[in-house]
């Protein structure tokens, strides 16, 4: 086939593509000063932790009521963890249970799709337009103290599609950042940037990326007035992705003479497979967060352990971890016992929420614990039966941060929802904002 003018040169996108394959998608912000010049005494850190599906609440007459609802069944600082939640008995004093929260505008739409405006609160009712997520709001005012903006990771990577999201993060345009799920992939990028190379050799290499991003971009605009209208989109879309590429790169390059904080990855196993060692491969997933605390690469964090609706590596779970059903499965099942089968999951997902609040309360820099100086919502986009109301939540950390623990908080929707708690979240680490998406006011509780 004969070349035509307004062919777009494939071997120039690849070119492109390789450099958004070495390095990460995140909605940067060019650095102006390195971090050591800047950085606050203390610095301040969110996490979010999402699992699918929602979580097992049998009705008060059901006999697995008492051993099997996620929920706490008395408020205040008295309540008693169900089996569900057993596994985090021992960090009472160091996390909060809310109820009653949610975004109005995912109330009405499938619950499943609700778990793509977890972190955003936008409204998904009609044409599928997202807004951007809370933590990438945090990231765009903590990234002038950090190698990266943000981590955004996954079990299953990409970006997923409409109410089977695989991320939780989305830009400020409202589009999905792709997360990362590569265990080995992800520490290469992050702590051992180029193996062992010279500063001279990573110099090399940036530069390098520079002017690969530099040809690719000349050459893609210059096709633009050559395209129809739904190509120019695409191609939009594109140049969006490789401008925070550019970005990154310079990023990278002022963080040259900056060396990474010293560390310990010696324990973490980076050759796990969700598909056979589902708890090592979460827990892993884990360990790079808290390496990622603990050397200070970056201060923003979102983690989705599963998709929702039966989609993805996290679906099997219960199947390889406890010999059960598929989780969505679970989630439909009305059989007699099925609430006992959904508490033991609710509970094999506490095991690893519990392990994580352990390491980030042992592991310390020279600020103290990791979890003193971490806010971390742990948590689904719906109740049960795929309500999009009443999520089930749970904050942890942040004591130095002013934040006081130890209760189960039930909210009432229609006075309080859960941007509310995202706007109180951004202002315990300093970021002065008085609303987030639909937000009506900060959350009016004693915790934040």
């Amino acid at each position: 086939m004969s070349k035509k003018s307004w062919h777009i040169d494939r071997r120039a996108f690849l070119r492109g593509l390789g450099v958004t394959c070495m390095l990460p998608y995140l909605e940067g912000m060019a650095m102006t000063t390195v971090s050591r010049f800047t950085e606050p005494l203390t610095p301040k850190r969110l996490c979010f932790l999402y699992f699918p599906n929602g979580v097992g609440l049998p009705p008060e007459e059901s006999i697995y009521h008492k051993d099997w609802s996620w929920f706490p069944k008395v408020e205040g600082n008295k309540y008693k963890l169900t089996k569900s939640l057993s596994p985090l008995s021992p960090h009472r004093s160091d996390m909060s249970i809310l109820g009653g929260l949610s975004h109005p505008f995912s109330r009405n739409v499938l619950g499943h799709m609700a778990g793509d405006s977890f972190l955003t609160g936008g409204d998904l009712r009609g044409v599928y337009k997202n807004s951007i997520s809370v933590d990438q709001v945090a990231a765009m005012e903590l990234s002038k103290y950090t190698r990266f903006p943000s981590l955004t990771l996954s079990t299953d990577g990409g970006v997923g599609y409409k109410s089977r999201t695989s991320t939780l993060s989305f830009n400020s345009s409202g589009k999905p950042i792709p997360s990362e799920h590569r265990l080995r992939e992800i520490f290469e990028r992050y702590f051992s940037p180029n193996g062992n190379s010279t500063t001279k050799e990573r110099r090399k290499s940036i530069n390098q990326g520079k002017k690969i991003v530099d040809l690719v971009l000349d050459d893609s605009r210059s096709l633009k007035n050559r395209l129809g209208s739904n190509d120019k989109v695409k191609l939009d879309e594109y140049l969006s992705s490789l401008n925070e590429v550019e970005k990154q790169l310079n990023r990278n390059e002022k963080w040259l003479e900056v060396p990474m904080r010293d560390f310990d990855s010696s324990l973490i196993n980076l050759d796990l497979d969700p598909t056979t060692a589902p708890k090592d491969y979460v827990r892993s997933m884990l360990d790079i967060i808290i390496l990622g605390f603990q050397t200070d690469a970056t201060r923003v964090i979102s983690y989705m352990m599963a998709r929702e609706d039966g989609m993805g590596f996290g679906d099997n779970f219960p199947k390889i971890a406890l010999g059960l059903k598929g989780h969505h499965t679970i989630s439909h099942d009305k059989t007699t016992g099925h609430w006992e089968e959904w508490g033991r999951l609710d509970r094999w997902y506490a095991q690893q929420f519990s392990y994580f609040i352990d390491k980030m309360k042992k592991t310390k820099d020279i600020h103290g614990s990791l979890l003193d100086n971490t806010l971390i919502l742990y948590g689904s986009s719906q109740s049960t039966n795929h309500n999009a109301r009443n999520c089930p939540l749970i904050l942890a950390g942040g004591s130095n941060l002013g934040v006081e623990h130890g209760v189960f908080k039930k909210f009432d929707e229609k006075d309080e929802r859960l941007s509310n708690l995202f706007v109180s979240m951004l202002n315990k680490i300093d970021i002065n904002t008085e609303s987030f998406s639909d937000s009506t006011r900060k959350l009016s509780t004693s915790i934040l």
